[in-house]
């Protein structure tokens, strides 16, 4: 189960209200959004993560909605032309290589 926010929401910090301003000028609070992340224990036998690795990255890291696509291809094993190593969020935390397919 992943869930991601598709935008940030102002909620009056500053006398700002919503989320329409300019990605240049708007606060932090319409840019950063929420992201989840659970997987089944039968996954997690599976996915070849590290999650202290995971629950690191998670809080130091910065990633965009652009890595979504990428990370959920490796992540559900799905091999693509389109798929870019650089912007898979899982990349630096596997345990194992994704395996290619022929």
């Amino acid at each position: 189960m992943m869930y991601v926010s598709d935008h940030g929401e102002s909620l009056g910090e500053n006398n700002i209200y919503l989320h329409g301003l300019p990605y240049a000028i708007a606060p932090k609070e319409q840019t950063t959004v929420p992201m989840l992340i659970w997987m089944n224990p039968v996954m997690k036998k599976s996915d070849h993560l590290d999650y202290a690795c995971l629950k690191e990255k998670a809080q130091t890291g910065h990633f965009s909605h652009d890595w979504l696509f990428h990370s959920l291809l490796t992540l559900m094993e799905l091999d693509s032309k389109v798929y870019n190593q650089d912007l898979d969020f899982f990349e630096s935390c596997r345990t194992l290589p994704v395996p290619k397919k022929s």
